[in-house]
C-alpha cells in the first residue's frame, strides 16, 4: 500500500522552548521532529496524535496540541519516493506543535529512530535536515505563546 502524500510535522517542545529531535533509523545523522503520513479516513489532528504516539510513546491528547494552520508543499526526496504511488513527487505537510511541561525521555520506535535529544530552539533548528522543520522550529518562539488557540 502506498503512502498518502499528505503528512504532519509535530514540533514537540517545552514552555521554555526546549525542542525534542529524533534521529532517523533509515538515515543516520538526519534529525527531525515527529513526522508522518496521513492514513485514509484520518483528520490531520488524528494523524498528529497517532504519529506522536508511534514515534515517541507520548499521548498528545494529554498535552497542548496546536494546529498552526500552516502547510508546506515540497518535493519528496528521491530516496523515499518508492513509498508513494508511481508519479507522486510532492507532499503537503501540515505543521503542529505539542507543548510539554518539561523535557521527557520518550520511547522511540526501534524501526524508525535511533536517538533523541532535547535542545534549545536555535540549536534544534540548526540540527534539522529538513528546511520545513527548521522553519517551524525558528517560528516556535513567536507561535508558541500562551495566547495561541488550542485547536
Amino acid at each position: 500500500m502506498f503512502k498518502i502524500p499528505v503528512s504532519v510535522l509535530v514540533v514537540i517542545h517545552t514552555a521554555d522552548l526546549q525542542v525534542l529531535l529524533i534521529e532517523r533509523a533509515d538515515a543516520p545523522g538526519l534529525w527531525q521532529s515527529v513526522t508522518g503520513s496521513q492514513e485514509a479516513g484520518e483528520s490531520l489532528r488524528e494523524t498528529a496524535i497517532r504519529e506522536v504516539a508511534e514515534e515517541t510513546g507520548l499521548d498528545a491528547r494529554s498535552f497542548v496540541l496546536t494546529d498552526w494552520n500552516t502547510r508546506n508543499q515540497f518535493e519528496i526526496f528521491p530516496r523515499w519516493r518508492h513509498r508513494y504511488a508511481p508519479g507522486v513527487t510532492h507532499n503537503s505537510e501540515h505543521v503542529f506543535s505539542l507543548k510539554l511541561p518539561a523535557p521527557q525521555k520518550v520511547v522511540l520506535a526501534d524501526c524508525e529512530h535511533l536517538n533523541q535529544v532535547w535542545l534549545p530552539v536555535d540549536a534544534a533548528a540548526d540540527k534539522c535536515f529538513s528546511w520545513s522543520n527548521t522553519a517551524a522550529i525558528r517560528r516556535l518562539p513567536v507561535l508558541a505563546t500562551p495566547e495561541m488557540s488550542h485547536s
